[in-house]
């Protein structure tokens, strides 16, 4: 009987870890398969989460992101809030945005947690047209 709720105990915990996107990610250029930079994700009292780059891995053209188009313009890289609004739906985070800061394009986000990685979403219109990174779990 112990060994039964030690295991429901146990398997309850991993699903509740695995489901959670809270901490320090790495995040991997799409094209060139680099680590770009240490992107912390958090929940607000509001009760969405938010993620904001904390370091850089490579050093950038510009450390602002003069692209940007909406309250980030030519804030700087280090501090910058990338993700915006997402909620927990089931085992995936949807209905914010994410931003490029080398273009200042803002995309749709869709974020799934599989282990020590997250696949970030980032679409326009429909989640089928658009750009999937795959996220490492940061030391």
């Amino acid at each position: 009987m112990k060994k039964l709720i030690l295991t429901f105990v146990l398997s309850v915990f991993g699903v509740f870890c695995f489901a959670q996107i809270e901490g320090k990610w790495k995040t991997i250029d799409d094209e060139t398969g680099k680590e770009k930079a240490i992107v912390e994700i958090f929940k607000k009292p509001d009760g969405k989460y938010y993620g904001k780059i904390i370091q850089l891995l490579i050093t950038p053209t510009n450390n602002n992101c003069v692209k940007c188009t909406d309250d980030r313009k030519n804030k700087p890289l280090i501090g910058l809030e990338i993700i915006r609004g997402l909620q927990k739906d089931d085992d995936e985070f949807s209905g914010g945005t994410v931003v490029k800061p080398e273009t200042g394009k803002t995309y749709k986000c869709i974020i799934k947690r599989e282990g020590n990685k997250l696949k970030v979403r980032g679409y326009i219109g429909f989640s089928l047209i658009g750009v999937t990174q795959i996220w490492e779990k940061a030391d």
